[in-house]
């Protein structure tokens, strides 16, 4: 049964691997770059701040930090040591056919994704505490996206990034669970019953998606010139 899910994860890494051109090279290294993120996250703290106030946003951004810092050291400082999967770039008897991006391999072993641990622990959490669809289908694509750039760039196996998304969500309920239950931060009210804190909030989505289309066309000119 191992094998076969083993089998399985290569043959879904080299399916989902294997269409590349320049493009589409650069686009997911950018995507997959933490810092090319600072400006988003700048955004939603702020966002948050403005909703919820100094005091009560405060403590939704620690437990944000709490959960994305804890998932990231479950997935590098708990599950890679144990578990010691190469990452498919670093394979000796795989990577041969993995197509790596600009040389970029990562470290050396891969189970399971930090990268997908943290974007996924942090957008079940905003999104179970903002509770706005629009915010929530955007932020799962976030991290979906994030994490694809991982398996496009041969670092990870689609079973890596599915551990690390788990791990992520488990974390966010975890964060949600003690938010609730010990600070008692009250959560914002839905659009229909107060609009504005919603329209901030969607300067979360909006920002975001901008972000994802400056890189696009940054990308698109650099061919181009």
């Amino acid at each position: 049964m191992l094998d076969w899910l083993l089998n399985l994860d290569r043959e879904l890494l080299l399916l989902l691997n294997g269409q590349q051109n320049y493009f589409w090279d650069y686009l997911m290294r950018l995507i997959s770059e933490k810092e090319m993120w600072y400006v988003f996250y700048i955004v939603l703290a702020s966002c948050i701040v403005n909703i919820f106030g100094w005091k009560k946003g405060g403590i939704i951004l620690l437990s944000l930090i709490f959960v994305v810092v804890v998932s990231d050291q479950i997935a590098s400082g708990i599950f890679k040591p144990i578990f010691k999967r190469f990452r498919p770039s670093r394979d000796p008897e795989f990577s041969h056919l993995v197509n790596l991006v600009q040389g970029y391999t990562g470290g050396k072993y891969g189970f399971v994704s930090s990268h997908a641990a943290n974007a996924f622990g942090l957008a079940v959490l905003v999104s179970l505490i903002v509770k706005d669809r629009l915010t929530t289908y955007f932020l799962v694509f976030w991290a979906v996206i994030i994490s694809y750039s991982r398996i496009y760039l041969g670092v990870h196996y689609p079973g890596d990034i599915i551990g690390g998304a788990l791990i992520g969500i488990v974390m966010a309920y975890l964060g949600y669970f003690l938010l609730k239950r010990y600070f008692q931060t009250s959560l914002i009210k839905k659009p229909v019953e107060e609009t504005y804190p919603i329209a901030r909030i969607y300067q979360i989505s909006l920002i975001g998606t901008l972000q994802f289309v400056m890189m696009a066309f940054s990308v698109y000119f650099c061919f181009n010139r």
